[in-house]
């Protein structure tokens, strides 16, 4: 039997102040205006790389948070632009919907157009545990996407014989519902690793089992960014060090979205949604 989750409301053993909700959504759609997200571009560079997998890309979609506040038109756009860069892989990872189960397959067949040459994975954040992580799971699945809860994949360019880079997945951190251990069983250790974890303070147990690279989201890049003040959301004890974009620890990378959706407030101010492409590269 599954056991019940909860989540950690305020993130005690995270320490991140999240972008949660447990209050009703309005009756109406907010008058705001979204425009297409900012395409960033990012060399990340890894010892452990393959001939194999040098220049593969990654173009990741994140926080879409399918609401009132985020249109299935944002998305369906935030797709189309995705499929412009035609990408190696395509990595989902997580909050999909907010609050209302009723936003689940929709988000589920905009994100079936999505196409990648190695395939789409996925994972799941922690407004998917709150809304119906199950009914979450079988809708990307129905669309061929491969959801990745605690499990890995490898991804294999070439002949079945060469090095392997293999996708990890965890579930959320705030839910208590990762198990990095499981995800990363019988994997070669010499082979590089990288992981798909909605909360970038999943860093930190990366970086104790030498995860080389880390794709996150969560943060939202703080939705709201005032002059001088900075983020409003996504702070940590970190400060704003893993709140969006580049950053790393102890050797390990991470790279962290701002993501395409909105909650709490229908905007964002001082912060674009992106759609990141990560470009792999052998150090």
């Amino acid at each position: 039997m599954a056991r019940r989750l909860r989540p950690r409301r305020f993130l005690k053993r995270q320490g991140l102040i999240t972008l949660a909700l447990s209050s009703p959504e309005p009756a109406s759609p907010p008058p705001a205006f979204s425009p297409d997200p900012e395409i960033t571009e990012t060399d990340i560079w890894l010892r452990r790389l393959s001939p194999t997998h040098d220049g593969l890309r990654i173009v990741q979609l994140t926080d879409l948070h399918h609401s009132l506040f985020t249109p299935l038109e944002d998305i369906q756009r935030a797709v189309h632009l995705a499929n412009l860069l035609r990408p190696d892989v395509v990595a989902l990872t997580g909050d999909y919907v907010t609050l209302s189960r009723s936003y689940i397959w929709p988000v589920a067949r905009a994100l079936g157009k999505l196409r990648a040459r190695l395939g789409v994975f996925a994972i799941l954040g922690n407004h998917d545990f709150q809304v119906d992580p199950d009914e979450i799971t079988r809708a990307l699945r129905s669309q061929h996407i491969r959801v990745l809860r605690n499990a890995h994949y490898a991804l294999r360019a070439g002949h079945p014989a060469h090095a392997g880079l293999w996708l990890v997945g965890v579930d959320d951190l705030w839910w208590g519902a990762d198990d990095l251990a499981a995800a990363m069983r019988s994997l070669p250790a010499r082979d590089p690793k990288v992981l798909l974890c909605h909360n970038p303070l999943g860093i930190r147990m990366a970086a104790a089992r030498g995860i080389d690279f880390v794709l996150s989201g969560h943060t939202h890049g703080g939705q709201v960014r005032l002059p001088v003040v900075g983020s409003v959301y996504g702070r940590s004890k970190f400060g704003e060090r893993f709140v969006e974009g580049w950053n790393q620890l102890d050797g390990t990378q991470i790279y962290v979205s701002r993501g395409i959706g909105k909650v709490l407030l229908p905007l964002r101010f001082g912060c674009p949604p992106e759609i990141s492409c990560l470009r792999l590269r052998r150090a």
